[in-house]
């Protein structure tokens, strides 16, 4: 439990930081995008090619737990879509309210369970949280940034242009180059390695103030329609279908903990600046990661205990 609160309590506190630099600050709306463009084309990809490059995935039985999370992903991702048109009709969500609740139900906060995991079970639990990068985050970006351009846009987007969008994405880049690099990051020279490391260490301060600088008080005392939903499927069912599938392949003990780790957080803050880059609906984005962040402090430790 206090594992669980000391990794969540620096994202929230890191957020509510942002929002104050943003008010009192750094009022611009100039320098924060600036910093977003920062964000999601260096420092995003930096952390997810050191993380990848180095894990050591010899240890941790990969294809079942990677199945795991794919198979978690789809299916949630499936369970979106068939929710799209009853919550058109009753909660009026329009295409830029579907994609904030794509992205806030199916994407993980790897800023969250990767220290996570290794407070929590060392080197093996970020051996297996790597294993949930490129699992997840390679299929959550093409879906997220296809369901973007598809509804977030009032303009219709055809598959052409959805293509393009998902080849321009630097995280999926990221995640192809760090795969690339596993074998052979012994070789990578050590001055490159260094700076990979400062672009990755920075990015997580960085993204959760860029997140709080978008907060807006009066949209979080006037919580949307679809907000319960959203944290519902991600934080309840989310883990409840990762749980039922890693025990179908008989996994168990930390590898089942770490999917719980990685399925039960907050949906990511790089979702926001996503939001922002392609035209979704950035200040409820905002509003979600905060509060999905409120509710984790409880769903998480129940989740882990109930795997334990």
């Amino acid at each position: 439990m206090n594992a669980v609160v000391a990794a969540l309590l620096p994202i929230f506190l890191l957020i509510v930081m942002g929002f104050l630099l943003r008010r009192y600050l750094i009022e611009e709306d100039a320098h924060w995008i600036g910093l977003e463009r920062l964000l999601y084309y260096v420092m995003f990809p930096a952390l997810l090619i050191t993380t990848m490059a180095r894990a050591d995935l010899t240890k941790v039985p990969v294809l079942a737990v990677g199945a795991t999370l794919f198979a978690s992903v789809m299916l949630v991702s499936a369970l979106c879509f068939a929710l799209r048109p009853a919550l058109s009709r009753w909660l009026g969500a329009d295409g830029p309210a579907f994609a904030w609740l794509f992205q806030g139900a199916t994407r993980w906060q790897t800023f969250v369970a990767l220290p996570l995991a290794g407070n929590l079970y060392g080197d093996l639990g970020l051996a297996l949280a790597s294993v949930a990068i490129v699992a997840m985050t390679p299929v959550l970006n093409v879906l997220s940034v296809s369901v973007l351009v598809r509804s977030a846009s009032r303009a219709k987007a055809d598959w052409r242009s959805v293509l393009i969008a998902i080849a321009r994405n630097p995280l999926i880049w990221a995640c192809i180059v760090g795969a690339a690099l596993n074998p052979v990051n012994a070789l990578v020279p050590g001055p490159i390695n260094a700076v990979i490391d400062a672009l990755s260490r920075s990015s997580l301060a960085l993204g959760l103030l860029i997140v709080g600088a978008g907060l807006r008080i009066d949209e979080l005392a006037r919580l949307k329609p679809l907000t319960l939903p959203t944290c519902a499927i991600k934080l309840v069912i989310m883990p409840a279908v990762a749980i039922s599938i890693a025990r179908s392949f008989g996994l168990s003990g930390t590898n089942l903990a770490v999917i719980v780790c990685c399925t039960a957080v907050p949906t990511a803050s790089n979702s926001y600046v996503l939001a922002r880059q392609l035209g979704g609906d950035a200040p409820l984005m905002a509003q979600i990661i905060m509060i999905e962040t409120v509710i984790a402090a409880v769903t998480l430790p129940f989740a882990l205990a109930l795997v334990s």
